[in-house]
């Protein structure tokens, strides 16, 4: 089984705060593979707060290329919408996006396809395009109060098998599926993996959940790791005992 390296580790920055943000961004540099920008960032900063934190990790970095940055943005909305915002983000050369497998496989191929035209019509990167299964907050009795009457598992297991058919590059699942969905798709299928909580961290609003090395040992590409490391008292300290866990996995 695949294991996930050193260099699989995002550190979530989830803060309006633009300063903070950088500062996070400058002192988790050069102890985790890439930063995770979310809704809350991208929606009070927008592309020239993106700008700035890739430029904050290019130098903490000293690497040529685009930043190693997941624009977790999420998108789901009718397939001509999702084309125009991936369009509208591509030319930032983020590393992955998303977007809701619920969305539906013409959605996703749109957005697929809107990331490979962008990069082929400016010569950029090609963001990895990986689609939403279910919110690692939403566990089997979520699912049934919203009209999914099957267990998540099953639920993920299926949006996975829909994104594959529509070319996707990968899913965002909880590390609970990972071993399932590596045993059905192979391992050219990137895993993203959010609900990651070390044993010293809290669980938080996390419901399927698993620590860093039992999530390596299963096989994951990217762990997406939050407030276990940016709400610590120190942060890069708080890296590099995920990462020392990780590689004792």
């Amino acid at each position: 089984m695949k294991l996930v390296r050193k260099s699989g580790v995002l550190a979530a920055i989830d803060t309006a705060d633009l300063d903070a943000a950088a500062a996070q961004a400058g002192r988790l540099g050069p102890s985790v593979a890439g930063i995770k920008l979310g809704l809350e960032f991208y929606m009070a900063h927008g592309a020239p707060g993106y700008r700035r934190i890739a430029a904050t990790i290019a130098a903490q970095k000293s690497t040529l290329g685009p930043a190693p940055i997941f624009l977790d943005l999420k998108f789901h909305d009718i397939p001509n919408t999702v084309a125009g915002a991936v369009r509208s983000v591509a030319p930032l050369e983020p590393l992955i996006l998303n977007v809701h497998a619920s969305g539906g496989k013409t959605m996703m191929r749109a957005a697929r396809d809107a990331a490979a035209e962008s990069a082929e019509k400016f010569n950029l990167r090609r963001p990895k395009v990986i689609g939403v299964t279910v919110l690692t907050s939403l566990d089997d009795v979520d699912l049934r109060r919203v009209g999914q009457a099957v267990p998540a598992r099953d639920q993920v297991l299926r949006l996975a098998e829909l994104a594959r058919e529509s070319e996707l590059d990968g899913v965002v699942c909880s590390p609970q599926e990972i071993t399932a969905l590596r045993e059905r798709l192979g391992n050219d299928f990137l895993l993203v993996t959010p609900g990651i909580r070390p044993d010293w961290a809290a669980t938080g609003d996390q419901k399927r959940v698993m620590t860093p090395a039992e999530a390596a040992r299963a096989g994951a590409d990217y762990l997406v790791i939050g407030r276990p490391i940016t709400a610590d008292e120190d942060p890069a300290g708080a890296a590099g005992r995920i990462v020392a866990e990780i590689d004792a996995a």
